[in-house]
């Protein structure tokens, strides 16, 4: 089962995420972030990070591939671009599974880049861009279509 969601605007997508940070309370999760450059994948991420207690600046991590945020109940967000990797046989280096394994709250960008290596159980968001400069259409794929409610 999908749900859509229509994000207007920075605002819409502030609360979107913090609806997000409250179900992730006390929980680490994947989060599987697919679309176009632009479409705001690490938007969403800044927005997710901010309202789980991140107080630093959170950049795109395309040339670092991993960034690591602590949060203030002891887990991190961890954010993964994977858009440079040339496949999933380049996971390994990252430490991939190990990240997925942690109970952090996991984020990960181009999540087609990792094959079949993201988990079955991981919250996928496609995010498309809409009729206006900061609309965005956010289709949300089960298991997290409680978040839509």
């Amino acid at each position: 089962m999908k749900s859509i969601l229509k994000i207007a605007d920075l605002a819409e997508m502030r609360a979107f995420a913090a609806n997000v940070a409250r179900r992730l309370q006390g929980r680490g999760a994947i989060i599987a972030l697919d679309g176009d450059l632009g479409s705001g994948k690490t938007t969403f991420t800044q927005a997710l990070a901010a309202a789980l207690g991140v107080r630093r600046p959170v950049t795109s991590p395309t040339f670092t591939l991993v960034c690591e945020y602590p949060l203030p109940d002891g887990r991190r967000l961890v954010h993964m671009d994977l858009y440079r990797l040339g496949g999933a046989s380049d996971l390994d280096a990252l430490g991939f599974h190990e990240y997925l394994d942690s109970g952090d709250v996991v984020c990960i960008e181009w999540p087609d880049r990792a094959g079949d290596e993201i988990p079955p159980d991981a919250w996928r968001l496609h995010f498309a861009i809409g009729a206006g400069s900061e609309e965005r259409t956010i289709t949300a794929e089960a298991p997290i279509d409680f978040l839509c409610q």
